[in-house]
């Protein structure tokens, strides 16, 4: 993966989040749960490290933004 750019972490709440998992989907999945909590950057695909087992996938939270509030159910779109 690549180095984690200083802006990525610049102020309070912001979070880069490495996932590894076995598979495309388990890893799509974990991501799917943490966009319906928190705004996050959208992902279009994992990646592969040579010689590693599973997948990776990169992607940016901003705690600072919650999408659904603990306790509030879905928003109305």
């Amino acid at each position: 993966m690549d180095a984690i750019n200083e802006v990525h972490v610049s102020e309070p709440g912001l979070v880069v989040v490495d996932v590894a998992a076995a598979d495309d989907e388990t890893a799509f999945a974990f991501h799917t749960a943490l966009a319906a909590r928190w705004a996050t950057t959208s992902v279009e695909r994992t990646t592969r490290d040579a010689g590693q087992p599973g997948v990776r996938l990169r992607c940016y939270l901003d705690l600072r933004q919650p999408v659904n509030p603990p306790g509030q159910g879905q928003l109305p779109r």
